[in-house]
């Protein structure tokens, strides 16, 4: 059984990550700071450290100097996302953003400790196997989907994962994109080589081009010292641009020459330097109507559009609705330590006529909101708290969205009839989000801050320009 370390200060992340692996028959062991685990355990004793980036004491990259014969994946937030860049050119294997899907940190863990095992000397087929052998070459194991409709998805990321072509992934907000990114990437002869992902939409637009690009000291304010772009940190790797129609014209520019020319210029610099990058890209929005408007280049799109791979939505996938439900309920259930847990009959017949228009990320809310809330070992559809249309067009808002003793200004009663609850937020935000601030509309709507930002990627509402 192959043995993992976590190293995280927070005891319920810890706790929920530990049980996860533990799970998927990994033997776990975990500390709280980088002197507990150095003290505690002989740390090239295990497969792979996962630790935290921010700890007391010592960071969490101490571990690669401490442990260099063992991989060290590091959790960060986005906050810190430059810092866990920074880290793996300290020797970091990876880095993965918090808060992480279960199905990805398992696809990370378990990628990493094959590519691991396809590196040992004594492993027969070493030097023979590809590095895209660390996902057996199948895309099925990193995203989830028999229904047809998935399986070309899965036909198209094998045959042009191999490749060096860019590829252009189009689908609605939660469907997988990243995870079909990842796929690419892990299929790809760059296997082994870093795999940047960069949401282009949570970056502000006054930042975009330091964060992708890198920038000289004394480019800008407060740019103090001389940091490396994203781009350059992929360099021989794969860079994943998530939201790609968010990108500012500038940055698109920029962009531009990366893709003609493979060569990145770092703001305030006059030098120019060769890059090593494969582009994925992705979107939820029409990009080629966005170039008859203007508001998207047309030769950065062609260039872009070498290849193009379609994540269906998840009504189009009815076939995997219960599969993929009953996946993240036995992930849930394990998690709280619920393991008994199962979906009624009445349950998944709610689960196969809902619409999802928050997609797959949608559903694994809704299994994650009901395993909290299951107090026996049934899940049923009150638990599920799904919208449910009437014939009338009356909808049911779900508890959690409006706080009764903080309401929001209901919408025009005229039109209120006919908005399902993702138009409710969507029409709110849209009206008073030049009066309000991020904070302000989330005490309004009855949520926090994170989860008006997740809302507003899911749906493609941009943040107002400051």
């Amino acid at each position: 059984m192959r043995r993992i370390l976590i190293v995280e200060d927070e005891e319920i992340i810890r706790s929920a990550l530990r049980k996860l692996l533990t799970h998927a028959d990994y033997d776990v062991s975990d500390a709280g700071s980088v002197d507990e685990a150095r003290n505690q355990f002989e740390l090239d004793g295990f497969d792979l450290i996962i630790s935290d980036l921010r700890l007391p004491g010592a960071a969490g990259t101490e571990l690669i100097r401490l442990a260099p014969n063992t991989p060290v994946l590091i959790m960060t937030s986005y906050a810190s996302l430059r810092s866990a860049v920074d880290s793996m050119k300290l020797g970091a294997v990876e880095y993965i953003a918090k808060p992480f899907d279960h199905d990805e940190m398992l696809a990370s863990v378990e990628e990493i400790l094959q590519r691991r095992a396809s590196a040992t000397p004594d492993t027969p087929e070493a030097d023979s196997e590809p590095a895209s052998a660390s996902a057996d070459g199948d895309p099925s194991r990193i995203m989830y989907g028999q229904c047809s409709a998935m399986e070309h998805v899965f036909t198209l990321i094998r045959k042009v994962a191999p490749t060096e072509t860019t590829v252009l992934i189009n689908g609605e907000s939660g469907t997988g994109k990243e995870l079909a990114a990842r796929a690419l990437h892990l299929l790809s002869p760059r296997a082994e080589q870093p795999l940047i992902c960069v949401n282009c939409a949570a970056i502000p637009e006054s930042l975009i081009e330091s964060e992708l690009f890198g920038h000289e000291k004394g480019a800008f304010t407060g740019a103090v010292s001389a940091r490396t772009g994203l781009i350059e940190a992929a360099d021989g790797g794969s860079l994943f641009l998530d939201e790609i129609g968010e990108l500012p014209a500038e940055a698109q520019a920029r962009l531009l020459r990366v893709l003609q020319e493979s060569e990145i210029r770092k703001v305030g610099s006059t030098q120019s330097r060769k890059v090593d990058v494969r582009m994925i890209a992705a979107t939820h929005r029409n990009l080629r109507a966005m170039t008859k408007t203007g508001e998207f280049r047309e030769d950065l799109y062609y260039r872009l559009n070498v290849m193009q791979i379609r994540i269906p939505p998840l009504r189009e996938r009815n076939g995997d609705i219960l599969g993929l439900a009953k996946r993240f309920l036995q992930n849930q259930a394990q998690r709280m330590g619920k393991p008994d847990l199962s979906l009624s009959p009445d349950a998944m017949r709610a689960l196969e006529r809902h619409r999802w228009p928050g997609n797959v990320r949608e559903l694994e809310n809704a299994i994650e909101r009901a395993t909290i809330l299951c107090d026996d070992s049934m899940i049923t559809p009150t638990l599920l708290d799904l919208e449910v249309e009437s014939g009338d067009g009356d909808v049911h808002i779900p508890a959690g969205l409006i706080e009764e003793d903080n309401p929001a200004p209901a919408p025009d009663p005229q039109s209120s009839n006919d908005l399902s609850l993702e138009d409710y937020f969507q029409h709110f935000v849209l009206e008073n989000q030049d009066k309000m601030s991020e904070t302000e509309l989330a005490q309004k709507l009855g949520i926090s801050r994170k989860s008006l930002w997740e809302r507003r990627q899911r749906l493609g509402i941009p943040r107002k320009k400051s």
